[in-house]
C-alpha cells in the first residue's frame, strides 16, 4: 500500500460549505451541508436561484431550510425562490430586518437581481436561540449595526461562523445607510465576536473567509491596535 493508500487518521468534517458567489454585487450564497446525512442548509441566497439549485444538484444535497443573516437583498433576494422550489423553512434574520425583507422587490431593479420577492421567514431568530442541521447547532448572536436585526451564526465545536456582512478580510460592513449604526457594529464585533476566540474562521457576505485572529491582527477598523484594545 502506497503512502497516498494509507488510512488517514483525521476525522471527516462534519459539515462542508460550499460557496456560490451570486449577483453583480458578488454575495456569497453558501450551501452548508453534514457530510454524514448530505440534509443541507443554504445560507444568504442573495439571487439567481437557478445557480444555487444547479450547485445543489452537481453536490447530491438534500436542502432542508434557508438560513438569513439579515435582510439585504443581496442576502436574501433568492430567498422565496428557493422557499418555492424545495418546500422548505426560511429561518432568520431577527425580525428587526423585517421592512428590508419586505423591500426585496423594489430593491432588485436598483442592483439588477432579478426575481426576488418579499418574503416573511418562517422563524425569526434572537439571541441565544440556536439553528440545527442534522443535528449540529448553530448559536444565535445578534449583531446590529450594519442593519438593526443582523444576526450571526456560530459553530463553536468547529470554530466556523456565518457573519454575513458584519465583518469581512480587512474592513467592515457598511453603516451608512439610514438605519446603520457604526458604534453599534464596532460594539457588535468587539463584545459578540472577539470572546468567541482568535482561532474562530469566519465566512463574511462578500469575498474571502478569515479568521478573527487574523482581523485583530490587521483590520484597519477593528484589530486590537486600532481600537486600542491592550491583551492581558
Amino acid at each position: 500500500m502506497s503512502e497516498s493508500d494509507q488510512p488517514s487518521d483525521r476525522p471527516q468534517p462534519r459539515f462542508q460549505v460550499a460557496i456560490i458567489p451570486v449577483t453583480p454585487l458578488e454575495q456569497n450564497s453558501s450551501i452548508i451541508w453534514s457530510t454524514e446525512t448530505m440534509e443541507a442548509a443554504i445560507v444568504d441566497p442573495g439571487g439567481e436561484a437557478e445557480r444555487i439549485a444547479a450547485a445543489v444538484e452537481e453536490l447530491g444535497v438534500e436542502v432542508k431550510a434557508v438560513w438569513l443573516t439579515h435582510g439585504h437583498v443581496d442576502h436574501a433576494g433568492a430567498a422565496g425562490a428557493i422557499k418555492q422550489k424545495y418546500g422548505v423553512p426560511i429561518i432568520g434574520p431577527h425580525e428587526k430586518d423585517q421592512f428590508l425583507l419586505d423591500a426585496i422587490e423594489s430593491s432588485c431593479a436598483n442592483y439588477g437581481i432579478d426575481g426576488g420577492m418579499n418574503v416573511t421567514p418562517d422563524r425569526y431568530l434572537h439571541e441565544g436561540d440556536t439553528v440545527d442541521l442534522a443535528g449540529i447547532e448553530f448559536d444565535v448572536y445578534e449583531c446590529p449595526g450594519h442593519t438593526p436585526g443582523h444576526i450571526v451564526l456560530v459553530q463553536p465545536e468547529d470554530s466556523f461562523a456565518f457573519v454575513g456582512d458584519v465583518l469581512f478580510r480587512g474592513s467592515v460592513g457598511r453603516t451608512d445607510f439610514p438605519y446603520g449604526n457604526h458604534e453599534d457594529l464596532i460594539r457588535s464585533v468587539v463584545e459578540k465576536l472577539w470572546p468567541l476566540g482568535k482561532e474562530m474562521q469566519f465566512l463574511p457576505g462578500h469575498g474571502p473567509a478569515s479568521t478573527f485572529g487574523q482581523e485583530r491582527l490587521d483590520n484597519g477598523f477593528v484589530s486590537d491596535r486600532a481600537l486600542g484594545i491592550q491583551e492581558n
